[in-house]
């Protein structure tokens, strides 16, 4: 039963949160919603039994769009003076959300160690003995070996057309002259030089 209940709580919160995500005017509080959304997508990856997906949602993504956050909030031109102001106003609210959020991790603990969903076992079906990590790694290099590939592919190609796309010329820079640096001999990039003793080195 507690399963049931913390897989519509999580799937609930994470449409709500996706949805509030792209609604937010605010680029602030669209990050903030977005990292909701995140957290509730681990509880889910968590009761499926995929405790390593859950822990990669919580660490690579919450920790990654948080650095987004800060950085948001450093090129925005926000009066820090003026928020504090308004600090006591917005303290209940995150320590409703603080609590909320820690009870949702103790609910996602207790669904998981009730025996989770068995929708895990249809998705990638795996003996009680492998661990979720070796299971994982089975399925991406055998069943799916190259839909693995073409999405590295893909994400090859994509970093390759930004910087492209974001490369321009401009003056005064000195351009990079790679077949120069390669054929660069060691003997020509240092110089052994014995220095006096209360001297300089002339460069």
């Amino acid at each position: 039963m507690i399963q049931i209940f913390a897989f519509y709580l999580f799937a609930s919160i994470v449409l709500i949160s996706g949805a509030m995500t792209i609604a937010s005017r605010n680029p602030v509080h669209s990050v903030l919603w977005l990292i909701f959304a995140f957290f509730n997508a681990a509880g889910l990856m968590l009761l499926v039994g995929a405790e390593f997906i859950a822990m990669l949602l919580v660490i690579v993504y919450v920790g990654a769009v948080s650095v987004l956050f800060l950085f948001v909030v450093m090129m925005l031109n926000i009066d820090f003076a003026e928020m504090r102001q308004g600090y006591v106003r917005y303290l209940w609210p995150g320590l409703a959300l603080a609590v909320a959020l820690a009870a949702e991790l103790f609910v996602a603990l207790g669904a998981w160690q009730s025996g989770g969903i068995a929708l895990g076992r249809r998705i990638a079906p795996m003996t009680g003995e492998v661990p979720n990590i070796e299971a994982i790694g089975n399925l991406l290099y055998t069943r799916y070996l190259y839909i693995f590939e073409g999405a590295g592919l893909v994400l090859l190609v994509a970093m390759i057309g930004a910087i492209v796309l974001t490369h321009r010329q401009r003056g005064g820079v000195k351009p990079q002259n790679i077949a120069r640096q390669v054929a660069r001999r060691p003997r020509d990039a240092t110089r052994n030089v014995d220095a006096p003793v209360g001297q300089g080195v002339e460069l």
